[in-house]
């Protein structure tokens, strides 16, 4: 997609909050850097964005008041390019209660109260939100995400960062979030989930899409998957495991209720249900696949109410725990 993107975007104007003390905005800028047209030249942009800029800026002017002025304008594509092109800052916006229908802030943004923002919400730093945050489109963090309440997304979701929410987490589209993922209610996403990190749900976990964590996954519900799981470390979870992919864990799996996949069940050490383990039609059930053969009774051990059908790798054992 080429600099300064044409094609329009549908927002109403709405200056930041930070803008006016009588909303109770309080706005803290640590730093004032100024962009001239040499420096946008620089970088390239198409000509309808060059003209833009040159139509309203005269000499330098400063970074935030142009991605202000590019979201009043309904521009928020370019705000979002002017972002990716100079980078964050130090600045923070510190406000009460934040409602825009759009807002692209290149430092951090601290909110005392609830957030509501109809489209695009975009930080270069930090966002932390002591309310709850609903977001109508894409919501992109630069760094962590702090969210005391609920947070509602209608977009997709990019953080870069360590992320908390302090009650449930809905996303319509696809969530990515390059660092640790803590929820304490329920965590819905409409398409693929990927967290670099370890994860942790209080309560049901559901992907619409494949789920992908780089560290462990523990959930205090249920999970389930309609394509295929996976987790670099173990997998913890106190209700059922439903996938309809492969389920594939880096060490140990346990659940409280069942543990059934579409496809193959692959553990890196031992797995153990509550309930029943199977694998998808055809597919076989694998656990201990990194542990020594020597070690299979202790770190590689199948348990279920029952014998999985086609249990290829691992050691079975009873209710009890004993080896038949």
């Amino acid at each position: 997609m080429p600099p300064f993107p044409s094609g329009e975007i549908s927002l109403a104007p709405c200056p930041p909050a930070r803008h006016d003390p009588a909303d109770g905005a309080a706005a803290s800028l640590t730093a004032a850097t100024d962009i001239t047209r040499h420096f946008i030249r620089a970088k390239r942009p198409c000509a309808d964005g060059y003209r833009w800029y040159l139509r309203r800026q005269e000499g330098a002017s400063n970074y935030q008041a142009l991605l202000d002025d590019l979201v009043r304008e309904g521009r928020v594509e370019d705000a979002c390019w002017m972002l990716d092109q100079f980078g964050p800052t130090n600045d923070v916006l510190e406000v009460d209660h934040l409602e825009a229908d759009a807002l692209v802030f290149a430092g951090s943004v601290r909110c005392q109260g609830s957030a509501d923002v109809d489209g695009v919400l975009r930080t270069g730093r930090s966002l932390s939100v002591l309310g709850g945050l609903r977001v109508g489109g894409a919501l992109r963090v630069g760094e962590d995400l702090r969210v005391a309440g609920a947070l509602r997304c209608e977009g997709s979701v990019r953080l870069h960062g360590d992320a908390r929410v302090g009650g449930s987490l809905v996303v319509a589209q696809r969530l990515q979030c390059t660092g640790g993922l803590r929820v304490g209610g329920e965590l819905d996403a409409g398409a693929s989930a990927h967290i670099g990190g370890h994860c942790t749900v209080g309560q049901d976990l559901r992907v619409a899409g494949a789920l992908d964590g780089g560290g462990g996954i523990k959930v205090g519900g249920h999970l389930h998957g309609d394509a295929a799981v996976q987790a670099t470390h173990g997998l913890q979870v106190a209700g059922d495991v439903d996938c309809r992919g492969h389920l594939q864990v880096g060490s140990g799996v346990r659940a409280g209720g069942r543990i059934h996949a579409g496809g193959a069940i692959r553990a890196g050490e031992s797995l153990s249900a509550g309930e029943t383990i199977a694998a998808g039609e055809a597919y076989g059930v694998y656990a201990g696949l990194v542990v020594p053969l020597p070690d299979w009774p202790h770190s590689a051990r199948v348990c279920a109410r029952e014998q999985p059908a086609r249990l290829l790798s691992g050691c079975w054992t009873d209710g009890q725990g004993h080896t038949p």
